[in-house]
């Protein structure tokens, strides 16, 4: 029996990475970043107005500091104006947030330290050169790097990208990720089952865990073991899929014949992983281009396991990210459990927070069997148990992976 740690270093080992791609940067977000991205221009462009006031020259309202002072308004200048203005010795214009300021002016007095008369304002207080002013470049410079290659693009980055005049950037694009069900008592969620039918519970389930991951899914659904159906159906996957997932037919006469036709596509490693639930499972590299590909058990909650465990961190992998693990804490479990002997446990709890101590609790869910699918849908966490640890009592203090937060 392989360890967990053996089989994930199989799998990551065959990460694939798409070749990087140039997107509009509305569609970049979530994306590593494939470039350097370097500003073709400051930002900002040119001395602005940073509060609604008077741009002025500083020296003229020093004596404010101790007195106030009368100046004339010679003007005005909105956000978006083109006209060059200059300013005289002695005279203020008006200036709206973001609007240019006049040649000399070095400085904005906020409306609020003045009377805002419209043509003769009086000055309560004096401000100092580049008092209230965005200076041009003082966010980015030309030249400068906005925007570095692995970054992860989020919503202040694609601000930026463009607020540098970026409208596409290169990105590590979402591997994309194909989803088959296979099982001759599956019927899809549109159809009524018949007697020994189920819901084909996993694809649905599955592309919503690659989702999650980054992935770009295509959930092609229930596919026949029958073996020429079968054998095209992957094959025209791998050629479109950085990943492919096969869930079901891993034992009995319908997972021999699943097991035939992929190794008429490329290598596949059928072993038993000490992992509890999901032990029984395939991993391989298939097609010319040696696609990974995951055959899991059909049982939804120890697809989802075993999905979260091997095929996720694949997929972060695939996505560029150095660490492609879910987050993973110490807790305080709450009541005692029981793993399988020999085999690391992934048991699911509720993972909370005492609010006095901030100590991290865990509360097992799913006491009844590792089949149950909605004790998963309450835990928000995987209680880590080693391969060596059978029970665990109330108190002791455990290891627990994140799942997706939930709202």
């Amino acid at each position: 029996m392989r360890s967990v740690d053996e089989q994930l270093a199989r799998v990551l080992a065959a990460a694939v990475r798409p070749s990087p791609v140039r997107v509009a940067i509305s569609e970049a977000q979530g994306l590593l970043c494939a470039e350097d991205v370097v500003a073709e221009r400051a930002l900002p462009g040119f001395d602005q107005a940073a509060v609604d006031g008077y741009a002025a020259r500083s020296v003229d309202v020093q004596q404010a500091a101790e007195e106030p002072i009368t100046m004339p308004v010679v003007g005005e200048i909105v956000a978006g104006s083109r006209q060059p203005r200059r300013l005289q010795p002695g005279q203020l214009v008006r200036v709206n947030t973001g609007a240019p300021l006049p040649t000399l002016a070095d400085a904005v007095v906020p409306l609020d330290y003045t009377d805002e008369h419209p043509a003769k304002v009086t000055v309560n207080r004096s401000v100092p050169s580049a008092a209230f002013v965005r200076r041009e470049g003082e966010d980015v410079q030309t030249g400068d790097v906005a925007v570095r290659r692995g970054a992860v693009i989020g919503a202040a980055q694609v601000g930026l990208l463009a607020a540098v005049g970026r409208n596409k950037v290169l990105v590590h694009p979402r591997p994309r990720v194909s989803i088959i069900s296979v099982g001759e008592e599956l019927v899809d969620i549109d159809r009524t089952p018949g007697g020994g039918q189920v819901y084909d519970v996993n694809t649905y389930a599955l592309a919503a865990a690659a989702r999650d991951a980054g992935a770009e899914v295509t959930r092609v659904g229930i596919v026949s073991a029958e073996t020429r159906r079968l054998h095209e159906v992957v094959e025209g996957r791998l050629l479109l899929s950085e990943v492919v997932v096969i869930v079901g037919g891993v034992g009995g006469t319908v997972g021999k014949d699943v097991r035939a036709t992929l190794a008429e596509l490329g290598d596949i490693d059928m072993t038993r992983v000490a992992i509890h639930p999901g032990s029984t499972q395939g991993f391989g590299r298939l097609g010319p281009d040696r696609v990974p590909t995951f055959l899991l058990p059909g049982n939804p909650v120890s697809a989802l396991v075993v999905f979260e465990v091997l095929v996720r961190p694949l997929i972060r992998a695939a996505l560029g990210k150095s660490n492609p693990y879910r987050r993973v804490i110490n807790a305080e479990l709450l009541s005692p459990v029981s793993s399988t002997k020999g085999r690391r446990g992934y048991l699911r709890g509720q993972l909370l927070r005492d609010r006095g101590s901030e100590q991290y609790l865990v509360q097992p869910v799913g006491a009844g069997g590792s089949h149950l699918l909605a004790s998963l849908a309450e835990a928000n966490c995987l209680i880590v148990v080693d391969e060596d640890v059978t029970d665990l009592t109330a108190g002791e203090e455990v290891q627990v992976s994140f799942l997706a937060q939930r709202a």
